[in-house]
């Protein structure tokens, strides 16, 4: 009989979840993490009593009541509204693109006269392909929104986040982008949204309770050692990594953050910021405390955190972010995918495992699925 019947490699929100609903069955699990705080990606630090999110901006949201009330159960959450800004030039814009937006473009005050706007500019895309699909990114946005609102806010930020030109990305990038004829600037549609009160490791911890759990443990620095431990590994890590590359290593898209104390209170005025020119290197700023306080609660902190986010190409060592779903990287993850389905008692999931990119809600979803 073997000492633990799940170790769970990795301690971000699909481990720490699996723990928590397998602990609640009366199983026995061990969480590692090669980190030395639990959490993955969600971890906060704390500075100067602010809960920065050390590896970028995480907004819980979802219109799946269940998982809503899950997670509340853990944490009462708070009633953070994603609304983030645009900066092109020092011009701000309101985001998602909606009538404020439109407004800020190009002074017009009705839905009609945005639509008009914004067909007028699509004919004119359309007219210079001539009825031929799109070829790409560049092509596929002009049609969707119009030149004023892509070369704006959409052109020179998506090149700082691949690090290549609209012109050489593919079209199906951007399949979509949404537009919305009314003034709101809510971010998300679903219907729940928010921050856990006190910052998501009291989330992380309320999962992890009563749950054994080792930081600093690397899975492959000591793989026959963690598998002999166990009857089921659920496995987070990178897909490719658990394979030993034998096929070629998938691609990735990084970020890396300056994090500063600002001596003021309140350095932007909003959670998120875009800086969507080539003018500034960083993609966007976060300021850390307007996640969980509001108004006049921001001055009760005479300091503040903000964050600077740069996009860049994955190295060895480097935390992977965003998979790169390209055609090759498409048919290497299927290739990889085959063999996953060759494996016993190893269940693969989240995003580095899966090559898939995931918001927070869909993940619980995926472990609520699961038969533990």
């Amino acid at each position: 009989m073997k000492q633990y019947d799940y170790l769970i490699v990795g301690s971000g929100l699909y481990g720490a979840t699996f723990a928590f609903l397998a602990h609640q069955k009366g199983k026995r699990c061990l969480v590692i993490d090669k980190r030395p705080h639990l959490g993955g990606n969600i971890y906060c630090e704390k500075i100067e009593g602010i809960n920065v999110h050390k590896y970028g901006a995480h907004i819980f949201h979802t219109n799946n009541k269940s998982v809503w009330d899950f997670v509340n159960g853990i944490v009462p959450f708070n009633r953070y509204t994603n609304s983030p800004l645009a900066n092109y030039h020092g011009k701000l814009y309101n985001l998602p693109f909606n009538m404020n937006t439109f407004y800020q473009m190009w002074g017009v005050t009705t839905p009609e006269q945005a639509k008009d706007k914004i067909n007028e500019q699509k004919a004119e895309a359309a007219e210079l392909i001539k009825g031929r699909q799109p070829q790409n990114l560049e092509e596929q946005a002009i049609l969707l929104v119009g030149k004023d609102i892509y070369e704006k806010l959409i052109k020179e930020y998506t090149e700082k986040q691949w690090g290549r030109k609209c012109t050489e990305l593919p079209a199906f990038i951007i399949k979509r982008l949404p537009i919305r004829f009314v003034y709101d600037n809510n971010y998300f549609n679903d219907k729940y949204q928010g921050i856990p009160i006190g910052g998501y490791n009291i989330l992380i911890e309320g999962l992890l309770a009563g749950i054994e759990t080792k930081t600093k443990a690397d899975f492959f620095a000591d793989r026959y050692h963690w598998e002999s431990l166990c009857d089921t590994i659920v496995y987070t890590g990178k897909m490719d990594e658990y394979f030993d590359y034998k096929l070629g290593r998938l691609d990735w898209r990084t970020v890396s953050f300056k994090t500063r104390i600002e001596r003021t209170p309140n350095y932007q005025g909003n959670a998120v910021v875009n800086f969507t020119s080539h003018e500034q290197p960083f993609t966007r700023i976060i300021e850390h405390k307007h996640f969980e306080m509001f108004g006049q609660d921001v001055y009760d902190c005479p300091n503040t955190v903000i964050s600077e986010e740069y996009s860049t190409e994955y190295k060895e060592g480097l935390e992977p972010y965003y998979p790169v779903n390209d055609n090759r990287n498409n048919a290497l993850a299927d290739n990889y995918r085959s063999l996953i389905g060759q494996e016993r008692n190893i269940i693969f999931g989240g995003r580095l495992a899966e090559y898939q990119y995931y918001d927070m809600a869909p993940i619980i979803e995926k472990v609520f699925s699961l038969n533990i």
